[in-house]
């Protein structure tokens, strides 16, 4: 490939992703927004566009979606092993765990 499309490709890449960032603070703000007027559809809506958007991003950062998913496991297993408050009080930690294991 010539110099200037792989300089090109470089720049798209670096725009794509800082893109994708402020995608993320977007959603965390309509998240917000939604959290303040109490509309249960509106807060939905935010987090599913926030976990797209982390996921596209991840996968932008050379972070496989089955990489992420893996990730969220341990992370959900350490946060168990450690005695997260979510857990201790909700069972927060293994409900989403077994929800990602079934999936």
């Amino acid at each position: 490939m010539p110099k200037m499309h792989k300089e090109m490709d470089v720049a798209k890449r670096a725009k794509v992703i800082e893109w994708l960032k402020t995608e993320v603070v977007d959603h965390v703000s309509r998240l917000f927004k939604a959290l303040w007027e109490g509309s249960t559809g509106r807060v939905a809506d935010s987090l599913a566009s926030l976990i797209v958007s982390s996921y596209i991003l991840g996968r932008r950062l050379g972070v496989s979606y089955l990489d992420l998913d893996d990730a969220i496991i341990d992370k959900l297993k350490r946060h168990k092993q450690e005695g997260h408050q979510l857990e201790d009080w909700y069972q927060d930690i293994s409900a989403l765990e077994e929800h990602m294991r079934k999936r």
